[in-house]
């Protein structure tokens, strides 16, 4: 009789080491109700710290914040790795979707578009906006156009009625290193030849 009592108390100690140290491993390990990927979890913010491979997300609702662990930020947050703990850093502007620093946006937000890492309303002036890409282009300026060129046909200046003439206009340095979208930059027009060459040149009908 002695024995099996014995054996009871001992069953029941080892269940109640055992379910303790399952809820310590839990805990520990981050397992617990809202505590996916945990390494640290307070019932209250949530996660404090992450495995390494995951970002600690800190959402705040007033006073109040609450941790969670991810393994991408979401829109308007970039990730910072660090020696101790990765984070979800907050992008500074409202209006940016995705940030590569905490100043410097790569995707701007519907009805935003982009310029230099910045995120506007409308482009700045000399800017030109990018439906396609919500980004805002740099207007290209091309110079003054050059003079008409001569008359020709198949590079002959004469010989036949009708040629074409053409002219054309510089971009400055800057824009084409950007590769900013330029407007035309050379122009043809059909114009009225010489029918006859002078010294006796071939002739071609027109």
């Amino acid at each position: 009789m002695q024995w099996i009592i014995f054996m009871l108390l001992l069953f029941i100690s080892s269940m109640e080491m055992l379910t303790q140290n399952r809820w310590k491993k839990q805990a520990s390990a981050g397992l617990l109700e809202n505590c996916t990927g945990c390494v640290l979890c307070s019932e209250d913010n949530g996660c404090i710290t992450c495995h390494h491979r995951l970002f600690l997300l800190i959402w705040r609702d007033g006073i109040r914040q609450y941790g969670m662990c991810v393994h991408t930020c979401p829109p308007g947050y970039f990730g910072v790795r660090g020696l101790e703990v990765n984070r979800c850093t907050k992008c500074r502007s409202p209006s940016c979707e995705s940030c590569f620093s905490r100043d410097f946006c790569m995707k701007c937000k519907d009805k935003f578009y982009l310029y230099k890492g910045q995120c506007f309303r409308q482009c700045p002036p000399g800017t030109a906006a990018q439906p396609g890409t919500r980004e805002c282009q740099e207007k290209c300026e091309p110079g003054p156009w050059s003079e008409w060129s001569a008359c020709t046909h198949e590079s002959r200046t004469c010989g036949c009625k009708w040629g074409v003439e053409t002219r054309v206009r510089e971009v400055p340095e800057a824009a084409r290193e950007e590769g900013t979208a330029c407007p035309a930059l050379l122009e043809t027009r059909r114009c009225r030849m010489k029918k006859h060459c002078p010294g006796g040149e071939h002739r071609a009908t027109g």
